[in-house]
Protein backbone atom coordinates (compact mmCIF):
# COMPACT_ATOMS: atom_id res chain seq x y z
CA UNK A 1 0.00 0.00 0.00
CA UNK A 2 1.64 3.23 -1.18
CA UNK A 3 0.65 6.82 -0.52
CA UNK A 4 1.83 9.39 -3.05
CA UNK A 5 1.67 13.12 -3.12
CA UNK A 6 -1.22 14.62 -5.10
CA UNK A 7 -0.43 16.13 -8.51
CA UNK A 8 -2.45 19.22 -7.58
CA UNK A 9 -0.44 22.15 -6.21
CA UNK A 10 -0.24 22.09 -2.44
CA UNK A 11 -1.77 25.00 -0.55
CA UNK A 12 0.71 27.43 0.99
CA UNK A 13 2.00 26.27 4.38
CA UNK A 14 0.60 28.20 7.32
CA UNK A 15 2.32 28.39 10.69
CA UNK A 16 0.67 25.97 13.10
CA UNK A 17 -0.95 24.02 10.26
CA UNK A 18 1.41 21.07 10.72
CA UNK A 19 4.28 19.70 8.69
CA UNK A 20 3.47 18.71 5.09
CA UNK A 21 3.50 14.95 4.54
CA UNK A 22 6.56 13.42 2.89
CA UNK A 23 5.97 12.24 -0.69
CA UNK A 24 6.01 8.59 -1.72
CA UNK A 25 5.60 7.09 1.76
CA UNK A 26 5.40 3.29 1.54
CA UNK A 27 3.07 2.19 4.35
CA UNK A 28 4.29 -1.39 3.92
CA UNK A 29 7.40 -0.22 5.74
CA UNK A 30 5.29 0.06 8.89
CA UNK A 31 4.57 -3.67 8.75
CA UNK A 32 8.28 -4.35 8.26
CA UNK A 33 9.22 -2.01 11.10
CA UNK A 34 6.70 -3.69 13.40
CA UNK A 35 8.16 -7.12 12.63
CA UNK A 36 11.76 -5.91 13.03
CA UNK A 37 11.09 -4.32 16.41
CA UNK A 38 9.10 -7.30 17.64
CA UNK A 39 11.62 -9.91 16.50
CA UNK A 40 14.76 -7.90 17.19
CA UNK A 41 16.47 -9.53 14.22
CA UNK A 42 16.46 -9.46 10.44
CA UNK A 43 16.19 -13.25 10.32
CA UNK A 44 13.13 -13.36 12.58
CA UNK A 45 11.40 -10.54 10.72
CA UNK A 46 12.13 -12.21 7.37
CA UNK A 47 10.66 -15.49 8.60
CA UNK A 48 7.52 -13.76 9.86
CA UNK A 49 6.97 -11.81 6.64
CA UNK A 50 7.93 -14.78 4.41
CA UNK A 51 10.88 -12.94 2.86
CA UNK A 52 14.49 -13.88 2.30
CA UNK A 53 17.07 -12.40 4.69
CA UNK A 54 18.70 -10.30 1.94
CA UNK A 55 15.27 -8.88 1.03
CA UNK A 56 14.59 -8.11 4.70
CA UNK A 57 17.99 -6.44 5.03
CA UNK A 58 17.17 -4.21 2.06
CA UNK A 59 13.80 -3.39 3.63
CA UNK A 60 15.55 -2.43 6.87
CA UNK A 61 17.71 -0.09 4.82
CA UNK A 62 14.59 1.53 3.35
CA UNK A 63 13.08 1.87 6.81
CA UNK A 64 16.26 3.56 8.07
CA UNK A 65 16.26 5.95 5.13
CA UNK A 66 12.56 6.78 5.54
CA UNK A 67 12.91 7.47 9.27
CA UNK A 68 16.36 9.02 9.24
CA UNK A 69 17.26 6.70 12.13
CA UNK A 70 19.26 3.43 12.32
CA UNK A 71 16.27 1.77 14.08
CA UNK A 72 18.29 -1.34 15.03
CA UNK A 73 22.00 -1.22 15.83
CA UNK A 74 24.42 -4.03 16.55
CA UNK A 75 25.41 -4.73 20.14
CA UNK A 76 27.72 -7.72 20.18
CA UNK A 77 25.99 -10.50 18.24
CA UNK A 78 22.54 -8.98 18.61
CA UNK A 79 20.56 -6.03 17.31
CA UNK A 80 19.07 -3.58 19.78
CA UNK A 81 16.53 -0.80 19.10
CA UNK A 82 17.59 2.83 19.13
CA UNK A 83 15.91 5.28 21.55
CA UNK A 84 13.74 6.56 18.71
CA UNK A 85 12.67 3.02 17.79
CA UNK A 86 11.72 2.36 21.40
CA UNK A 87 9.73 5.59 21.51
CA UNK A 88 7.62 4.71 18.45
CA UNK A 89 7.40 0.94 18.97
CA UNK A 90 4.02 0.92 20.68
CA UNK A 91 2.46 3.34 18.19
CA UNK A 92 3.79 1.38 15.21
CA UNK A 93 2.29 -1.80 16.63
CA UNK A 94 -1.04 -0.09 17.26
CA UNK A 95 -1.21 1.33 13.73
CA UNK A 96 -0.46 -2.07 12.18
CA UNK A 97 -3.09 -3.73 14.39
CA UNK A 98 -5.71 -1.16 13.39
CA UNK A 99 -4.85 -1.57 9.71
CA UNK A 100 -5.23 -5.34 9.96
CA UNK A 101 -8.58 -4.92 11.67
CA UNK A 102 -9.79 -2.63 8.88
CA UNK A 103 -8.87 -5.10 6.14
CA UNK A 104 -10.22 -8.06 8.12
CA UNK A 105 -13.71 -6.78 7.34
CA UNK A 106 -16.73 -6.50 9.61
CA UNK A 107 -16.73 -10.16 10.67
CA UNK A 108 -14.82 -11.65 13.57
CA UNK A 109 -11.14 -12.24 12.92
CA UNK A 110 -10.15 -15.87 12.41
CA UNK A 111 -7.51 -16.46 15.07
CA UNK A 112 -6.14 -19.41 13.13
CA UNK A 113 -4.88 -17.00 10.47
CA UNK A 114 -3.22 -14.57 12.91
CA UNK A 115 0.58 -14.50 13.06
CA UNK A 116 1.65 -12.52 16.11
CA UNK A 117 3.92 -12.57 19.12
CA UNK A 118 2.06 -11.72 22.31
CA UNK A 119 4.20 -10.80 25.30
CA UNK A 120 3.19 -11.34 28.93
CA UNK A 121 5.15 -9.83 31.80
CA UNK A 122 4.90 -11.09 35.36
CA UNK A 123 6.55 -13.21 38.02
CA UNK A 124 8.43 -16.23 36.75
CA UNK A 125 5.95 -18.37 38.67
CA UNK A 126 3.29 -17.10 36.26
CA UNK A 127 4.97 -18.86 33.35
CA UNK A 128 5.75 -21.94 35.42
CA UNK A 129 2.11 -22.24 36.51
CA UNK A 130 0.10 -21.18 33.46
CA UNK A 131 2.36 -21.38 30.40
CA UNK A 132 1.72 -25.09 29.65
CA UNK A 133 -2.04 -24.52 29.43
CA UNK A 134 -1.60 -21.30 27.45
CA UNK A 135 0.68 -22.97 24.92
CA UNK A 136 -1.86 -25.77 24.53
CA UNK A 137 -4.67 -23.25 23.94
CA UNK A 138 -2.57 -21.38 21.38
CA UNK A 139 -1.75 -24.58 19.49
CA UNK A 140 -5.44 -25.50 19.30
CA UNK A 141 -7.02 -22.09 18.72
CA UNK A 142 -4.36 -19.69 17.39
CA UNK A 143 -1.43 -21.71 16.00
CA UNK A 144 0.19 -18.62 14.48
CA UNK A 145 0.40 -16.86 17.85
CA UNK A 146 3.67 -17.11 19.74
CA UNK A 147 3.69 -16.43 23.47
CA UNK A 148 6.63 -14.70 25.07
CA UNK A 149 6.98 -14.46 28.85
CA UNK A 150 9.13 -11.70 30.31
CA UNK A 151 10.07 -11.48 34.01
CA UNK A 152 9.23 -8.47 36.11
CA UNK A 153 12.00 -5.90 36.15
CA UNK A 154 13.49 -4.41 39.29
CA UNK A 155 12.80 -1.09 37.57
CA UNK A 156 9.24 0.25 37.32
CA UNK A 157 9.29 0.79 33.56
CA UNK A 158 6.06 1.56 31.64
CA UNK A 159 6.26 -1.68 29.65
CA UNK A 160 2.60 -1.57 28.56
CA UNK A 161 2.66 2.02 27.35
CA UNK A 162 5.96 1.52 25.51
CA UNK A 163 4.78 -1.68 23.86
CA UNK A 164 7.44 -3.90 25.44
CA UNK A 165 4.65 -6.14 26.77
CA UNK A 166 1.05 -6.71 25.70
CA UNK A 167 -0.25 -7.93 29.05
CA UNK A 168 0.88 -7.72 32.67
CA UNK A 169 -0.38 -10.31 35.15
CA UNK A 170 0.10 -10.32 38.91
CA UNK A 171 -0.33 -7.84 41.71
CA UNK A 172 -0.68 -4.64 39.68
CA UNK A 173 0.51 -1.57 41.53
CA UNK A 174 0.60 0.91 38.65
CA UNK A 175 -1.41 4.12 38.92
CA UNK A 176 -0.92 5.11 35.27
CA UNK A 177 -4.27 6.50 34.07
CA UNK A 178 -3.90 5.06 30.56
CA UNK A 179 -3.73 1.44 31.75
CA UNK A 180 -6.75 -0.86 31.90
CA UNK A 181 -6.84 -3.12 34.99
CA UNK A 182 -9.10 -6.13 35.53
CA UNK A 183 -9.01 -7.79 38.96
CA UNK A 184 -9.49 -11.56 39.12
CA UNK A 185 -9.50 -12.48 42.77
CA UNK A 186 -8.07 -11.79 46.20
CA UNK A 187 -5.37 -14.16 47.35
CA UNK A 188 -3.76 -14.81 50.71
CA UNK A 189 -0.11 -15.56 51.31
CA UNK A 190 0.70 -18.85 53.03
CA UNK A 191 3.88 -20.17 54.59
CA UNK A 192 5.95 -22.73 52.72
CA UNK A 193 8.49 -25.24 54.03
CA UNK A 194 10.06 -28.60 53.20
CA UNK A 195 8.34 -31.81 54.32
CA UNK A 196 9.12 -32.64 57.94
CA UNK A 197 9.98 -29.05 58.86
CA UNK A 198 9.85 -28.42 62.66
CA UNK A 199 7.17 -25.71 62.22
CA UNK A 200 4.73 -28.36 61.02
CA UNK A 201 4.75 -30.09 64.43
CA UNK A 202 2.49 -28.71 67.17
CA UNK A 203 0.58 -25.44 67.38
CA UNK A 204 1.96 -22.69 65.19
CA UNK A 205 1.96 -19.42 67.12
CA UNK A 206 3.14 -16.04 65.86
CA UNK A 207 6.12 -16.38 68.18
CA UNK A 208 7.20 -19.74 66.74
CA UNK A 209 6.68 -18.43 63.22
CA UNK A 210 8.79 -15.33 63.88
CA UNK A 211 11.58 -17.33 65.51
CA UNK A 212 12.25 -19.38 62.36
CA UNK A 213 14.78 -18.35 59.71
CA UNK A 214 13.01 -16.72 56.75
CA UNK A 215 13.65 -16.29 53.04
CA UNK A 216 12.05 -13.34 51.25
CA UNK A 217 11.24 -12.98 47.56
CA UNK A 218 11.55 -9.56 45.98
CA UNK A 219 12.63 -8.46 42.51
CA UNK A 220 13.96 -5.28 44.18
CA UNK A 221 15.84 -7.16 46.87
CA UNK A 222 13.61 -6.07 49.73
CA UNK A 223 14.07 -7.95 53.00
CA UNK A 224 10.89 -6.70 54.68
CA UNK A 225 7.21 -6.33 53.82
CA UNK A 226 3.65 -6.53 55.17
CA UNK A 227 4.60 -9.64 57.11
CA UNK A 228 7.04 -7.64 59.22
CA UNK A 229 4.45 -4.93 59.83
CA UNK A 230 1.99 -7.52 61.17
CA UNK A 231 4.66 -9.04 63.42
CA UNK A 232 5.74 -5.64 64.72
CA UNK A 233 2.17 -4.94 65.85
CA UNK A 234 2.55 -7.99 68.13
CA UNK A 235 5.96 -6.88 69.34
CA UNK A 236 7.69 -9.58 67.26
CA UNK A 237 10.44 -9.53 64.65
CA UNK A 238 11.43 -12.31 62.30
CA UNK A 239 14.96 -13.15 61.22
CA UNK A 240 15.37 -12.83 57.46
CA UNK A 241 18.53 -14.60 56.38
CA UNK A 242 18.30 -13.96 52.66
CA UNK A 243 16.42 -12.83 49.58
CA UNK A 244 15.95 -14.10 46.03
CA UNK A 245 14.35 -12.34 43.10
CA UNK A 246 11.87 -15.01 42.02
CA UNK A 247 9.42 -17.39 43.65
CA UNK A 248 10.53 -20.30 41.49
CA UNK A 249 14.10 -19.97 42.76
CA UNK A 250 12.82 -19.86 46.33
CA UNK A 251 11.06 -23.22 45.94
CA UNK A 252 14.30 -25.10 45.36
CA UNK A 253 16.01 -23.31 48.24
CA UNK A 254 13.17 -24.13 50.64
CA UNK A 255 13.22 -27.75 49.52
CA UNK A 256 16.82 -28.17 50.66
CA UNK A 257 16.92 -26.01 53.81
CA UNK A 258 14.99 -25.27 57.00
CA UNK A 259 14.14 -21.77 55.78
CA UNK A 260 10.54 -20.56 55.77
CA UNK A 261 9.14 -18.94 52.66
CA UNK A 262 5.87 -17.56 51.36
CA UNK A 263 3.64 -18.54 48.47
CA UNK A 264 0.48 -17.32 46.79
CA UNK A 265 -2.56 -19.55 46.46
CA UNK A 266 -2.40 -19.70 42.67
CA UNK A 267 1.18 -20.98 42.83
CA UNK A 268 0.60 -23.70 45.44
CA UNK A 269 0.05 -26.53 42.90
CA UNK A 270 3.54 -25.91 41.54
CA UNK A 271 5.05 -26.05 45.04
CA UNK A 272 3.12 -29.20 45.88
CA UNK A 273 4.46 -30.90 42.76
CA UNK A 274 7.91 -30.50 44.31
CA UNK A 275 6.69 -31.91 47.62
CA UNK A 276 6.74 -28.64 49.57
CA UNK A 277 4.13 -28.07 52.26
CA UNK A 278 2.10 -24.88 52.65
CA UNK A 279 0.41 -23.78 55.88
CA UNK A 280 -1.75 -20.89 57.12
CA UNK A 281 0.23 -18.03 58.68
CA UNK A 282 -1.01 -17.12 62.19
CA UNK A 283 -1.20 -13.41 61.38
CA UNK A 284 -3.69 -10.93 59.93
CA UNK A 285 -2.20 -10.11 56.54
CA UNK A 286 -3.58 -7.81 53.83
CA UNK A 287 -4.99 -9.69 50.81
CA UNK A 288 -3.23 -9.72 47.46
CA UNK A 289 -5.37 -8.59 44.53
CA UNK A 290 -4.42 -10.61 41.47
CA UNK A 291 -5.12 -8.75 38.22
CA UNK A 292 -4.12 -8.24 34.61
CA UNK A 293 -3.37 -4.93 32.95
CA UNK A 294 -3.07 -3.76 29.34
CA UNK A 295 -2.95 -0.59 27.28
CA UNK A 296 -6.29 0.66 25.84
CA UNK A 297 -4.95 0.43 22.29
CA UNK A 298 -5.51 -3.34 22.58
CA UNK A 299 -9.15 -3.12 23.69
CA UNK A 300 -10.63 -4.10 20.32
CA UNK A 301 -7.77 -6.32 19.15
CA UNK A 302 -9.20 -9.87 18.67
CA UNK A 303 -5.89 -11.63 19.38
CA UNK A 304 -5.36 -9.62 22.54
CA UNK A 305 -8.95 -10.22 23.63
CA UNK A 306 -8.36 -13.95 23.10
CA UNK A 307 -5.26 -13.80 25.30
CA UNK A 308 -7.09 -11.91 28.04
CA UNK A 309 -9.88 -14.48 27.95
CA UNK A 310 -7.44 -17.37 28.25
CA UNK A 311 -5.61 -15.82 31.21
CA UNK A 312 -8.88 -14.87 32.91
CA UNK A 313 -10.20 -18.42 32.62
CA UNK A 314 -7.00 -20.07 33.82
CA UNK A 315 -6.51 -17.81 36.83
CA UNK A 316 -10.11 -17.99 38.00
CA UNK A 317 -9.96 -21.76 37.74
CA UNK A 318 -7.11 -21.81 40.28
Amino acid sequence: MRVTQSSEPAPPHRPGAGVPSRPDVDLNLLVALDALLDEGSVRGAARRLHLSEPAMSRTLGRVRKALGDPVLVRAGRHLVPTPYALAVRAEVGAVVERARAVFAGPGAQDLRTVERTLTIVGQDSLAATYAPALFARAAAEAPGVRLRFLPESHLDAPVLREGVADLEVGVIDTVAPEVRIEHFLEDTMKGLVRPGHPLLDGELTPGRFAAADHLTVSRKGRMAGPMDTALAELGLERRVVGNVGTYTASLFILLRTDLVGLITGWMRPLAEELGLVSFPIPLELPPLRLAMAWHPRHDADPAHAWLRGCVRELVRRT
